[in-house]
């Protein structure tokens, strides 16, 4: 066993492994219980769901291998999906027809605390960009705004 292995906790309320922790708590909702799974380095978990009660109706199931790998599944699916949702949510683009070529525009949105900002750019359909200026982050691309980038000559947009 390496020490990694060794330092791992395997317990009824607490397992970790596979880069994931799983803790069952209190469900502050109801009389039930609850599992929090977090992802090493996450302060916050990425998931907490409903946990099986025990035989004896008030304590909760204990935790086990087969139990703890449906929740990491779970929880790295859930995980993915919210990546994927924010990073649609961050990055839009679309094709615009200019009086040459047709170009792919995209935006890009900085989502910084202090200060977001946004990039708006253009690309050939061989994925060479062509121009690229910084926007608001609240720009609405859609096929209006983007062809009257295209038409101005890739200008800046206040």
């Amino acid at each position: 066993m390496s020490d990694q292995e060794v330092q791992l906790i395997q317990e009824a309320r607490v397992w970790q492994a596979k880069e994931w922790t799983a803790r069952v708590i209190k469900n502050d909702d109801d009389d039930g219980w609850a599992v929090a799974m977090y992802k090493d380095g996450q302060a916050e978990p990425a998931l907490i769901g409903p946990w099986t009660m025990g035989r004896d109706k008030k304590n909760p199931k204990p935790l086990d291998h087969n139990a703890f790998n449906t929740l990491v599944k779970t929880a790295s699916e859930f995980v993915r999906r919210h990546e994927q949702q924010l990073h649609a949510t961050l990055n839009k683009n679309l094709i615009v027809s200019g009086v040459e070529m047709d170009y792919k525009i995209c935006l890009q949105i900085i989502p910084d605390e202090d200060a977001p900002y946004a990039y708006l750019s253009a690309f050939d359909l061989v994925g060479e960009q062509i121009a690229k200026v910084k926007v608001r982050p609240d720009f609405k691309l859609n096929q209006v705004s983007a062809l009257k980038w295209v038409e101005s000559e890739f200008g800046r947009i206040d």
